[in-house]
């Protein structure tokens, strides 16, 4: 349990969020995902909360529909705001999986979110493989380029990285795949910052990468895949926890 408020939503010194409902939504997702709040807890009520932290009752409330659109509260009128179980959860909006990486995610999560990556990725890199234009192969090389350019450890180095996973999911030409590529890039961002975070020496990428970008310039879709499966396995291993779970994911 924790007070009935929760931390000053300010953020640094001096600094004032230019949306405070956003910065109310983010605090309270923050709190939630990392078990401040727990499933079946109360939050605090609008009016304790808001005068509690000088914000207005407008902005409680849309923070409350944010969170509530992300299947982290359920609200009723007069029984007020509580946290939903995890399961109704929707962790694959990139606005949640970015609060849970902000706290310390479990490995259990971690595993989770390597194992959609396997589950996704591998297929859409032998798809991308016959179908992917010139152009596509054009901007994953640029990314590439860009990604050894800056590295891992800068921000332009991460999203040159994401844009080069994203593009192999947009050149599957399947609408369905192509609508994970938000949550697709964001894990590959914030599993990008856990794994540098908690080990000060990791694996170079970029071999894994490059072998992966002349599979799909070759049009190899059997190559493709296995090279995704062996980047993804080496990005799970960089975090220190280990190596695939289920071998049947690495077949």
């Amino acid at each position: 349990m924790m007070d009935d408020m929760p931390r000053d939503l300010t953020g640094k010194p001096g600094e004032r969020p230019k949306q405070i409902h956003d910065a109310i939504a983010h605090d309270l997702g923050v709190a939630i995902v990392s078990g401040v709040y727990t499933p079946g807890q109360m939050l605090p009520g609008e009016a304790k909360f808001s005068s509690g932290l000088k914000v207005s009752r407008g902005a409680y409330r849309e923070a409350i529909r944010i969170l509530a659109a992300k299947g982290l509260v359920k609200s009723r009128t007069k029984s007020g705001t509580r946290v939903s179980e995890r399961r109704r959860w929707n962790i694959l909006d990139i606005d949640v999986l970015a609060w849970m990486f902000e706290v310390e995610p479990s490995e259990t999560f971690i595993r989770d979110i390597f194992e959609l990556r396997l589950i996704v990725e591998p297929a859409a890199a032998a798809l991308a493989a016959t179908r992917r234009t010139s152009r596509e192969l054009g901007r994953m090389g640029h990314a590439l380029e860009e990604m050894e350019r800056f590295g891992l450890l800068s921000e332009h180095g991460r999203a040159a990285d994401q844009a080069f996973h994203n593009m192999i999911l947009e050149s599957t030409r399947n609408e369905a795949v192509i609508s994970l590529s938000s949550t697709i890039s964001a894990a590959v961002g914030w599993t990008t910052v856990f794994a540098r975070r908690e080990r000060a020496a990791v694996r170079d990428p970029m071999p894994d990468h490059y072998r992966l970008f002349d599979a799909l310039a070759q049009g190899d879709p059997h190559q493709a895949r296995t090279c995704m499966i062996t980047l993804i396995d080496h990005a799970l291993q960089d975090t220190g926890i280990g190596s695939v779970r289920d071998p049947a994911l690495s077949v």
